[in-house]
């Protein structure tokens, strides 16, 4: 195939397993990451790893305030939430949802790839294990590739049909290690903690943490990252 594909990569357990997926099917990667005031900014740093591991073509980082706009307890001191059951969870979107995040992650993705001439964007969203987010639901990433094609002048005058690839989209977070796993995918690289503490180590409390972790206990395997 050699086809070119743009990958968002945070660095996480997610987002890794994707760029996996997207070089088992032969695409040549670019991986897009940002630095926008997350608290957890360590997830940069293994996505630089992780880049150099799979051998991307090319990893851009750019940086956005998105503490300028805040609203996110990612992106100011508000407490992360910690110790929460899955019922709670799924009750209520949290106070870690980042304001259009992926609105502006995919927005920027599709320049670049309009730039490489890649018509296929790889984001690793889910809508089962997950934490509410709206903008991780089918009918979002529908949308805004319904958009994609028609706010380029590539996708207006027919040279690319953009792709939205959400493969993770419907599976629960053991069925994408798993499949991570079968793909030779090195989970200590990866960070997933909203709240990590100043040597980087995950706090095992934070809903990510927690979903991580039943992830892998639900396969029986055991998480190759550090926690406090």
């Amino acid at each position: 195939m050699n086809k070119k594909a743009v990958i968002l990569l945070s660095g996480g357990l997610d987002s890794t397993t994707v760029l996996g997926i997207a070089k088992s099917e032969g695409f040549t990667l670019y991986a897009l990451s940002f630095c926008y005031g997350q608290r957890h900014d360590i997830e940069l740093k293994q996505a630089e790893k992780i880049a150099l591991r799979f051998d991307v073509a090319e990893h851009a980082i750019i940086n956005i305030d998105l503490r300028r706009i805040g609203g996110s307890a990612l992106t100011s001191d508000v407490s992360v939430p910690k110790n929460r059951s899955l019922g709670e969870m799924e009750e209520n979107i949290p106070i870690t949802y980042v304001p259009a995040r992926n609105t502006v992650f995919l927005s920027l993705a599709l320049g670049w790839a309009e730039v490489l001439g890649a018509a296929d964007i790889f984001i690793g969203v889910n809508a089962l294990d997950y934490s509410g987010y709206p903008d991780c639901r089918p009918e979002y990433i529908a949308a805004f590739e319904n958009l994609a094609n028609l706010a380029t002048s590539a996708g207006v005058e027919n040279r690319l049909k953009f792709s939205i690839h959400t493969p993770l989209i419907n599976l629960t977070k053991a069925q994408i290690i798993e499949k991570g796993l079968a793909l030779g995918i090195d989970y200590s690289l990866t960070h997933s903690c909203y709240d990590p503490n100043r040597e980087g180590l995950a706090c095992g409390k934070c809903d990510s943490c927690q979903l991580r972790l039943k992830g892998f206990q639900e396969i029986g395997s055991i998480d190759p990252i550090k926690y406090e």
